[in-house]
């Protein structure tokens, strides 16, 4: 079992609308966020990525009120249009914000705080 599949057992993902920037070694690019967990994004592009597996990128997703939420990631999963994200860095401001979304997202504190400590853990 890869990483990206256990992560999706432990972490719960929720679906979330926004485009966000990718930044890697071929460029920059506009993709769509389709889902988001505290341990990776599920993102769509309608071509193909010039980024192998294990690949990495800068993910900026940008939510209302100038709200930014950056990751470093690395690529896990590449099935065009969809391309699946492993988190492997991300700030405390941008840490603070995805967990505020998924708290709005998730209506449920008690397994956000579960899904928080799993991380500590790993």
């Amino acid at each position: 079992m890869n990483t990206n599949e256990q992560d999706r057992r432990r972490f719960t993902r929720i679906n979330f609308d926004a485009e966000c920037e990718v930044h890697y070694s071929g460029g920059a690019i506009v993709m769509q966020l389709i889902d988001i967990s505290l341990r990776g994004v599920l993102l769509q592009f309608n071509h193909p990525l010039a980024l192998d597996i294990g690949g990495e990128a800068e993910i900026n997703i940008y939510l209302a009120n100038d709200v930014l939420i950056r990751m470093k990631t690395q690529l896990n999963y590449a099935e065009p249009p969809n391309y699946g994200f492993f988190v492997k860095e991300i700030d405390l401001d941008s840490m603070s914000h995805l967990r505020r979304l998924l708290e709005l997202n998730l209506g449920d504190e008690a397994l956000l705080e579960r899904e928080l400590e799993q991380m500590v853990l790993d």
